[in-house]
């Protein structure tokens, strides 16, 4: 049991390691985005866009009335 437990840990410690490695150097594809983000949500892991420049550089680059309305 504790040596799946490790194999396991691994596993995700390898994946997001790859995630992280094609994103930082362009090389991710659509795919492996929506990957990203899944892997992220089901890990718990949100923000919010008071608490990230990149977050709201996109919501600024979105077709919105109002900047307001997103925030």
């Amino acid at each position: 049991m504790a040596k799946d437990n490790q194999v396991l840990k691994d596993l995700f410690n390898l994946m997001a390691e790859e995630l992280v490695r094609k994103i930082a150097m362009g090389e991710a594809s659509s795919a492996d985005l929506s990957v990203a983000r899944q892997f992220l949500k089901d890990n718990g892991i949100d923000s919010s866009m008071e608490a990230s420049d990149p977050l709201l550089n996109l919501a600024k680059t979105l077709p919105f009335d109002d900047l307001e309305d997103c925030a």
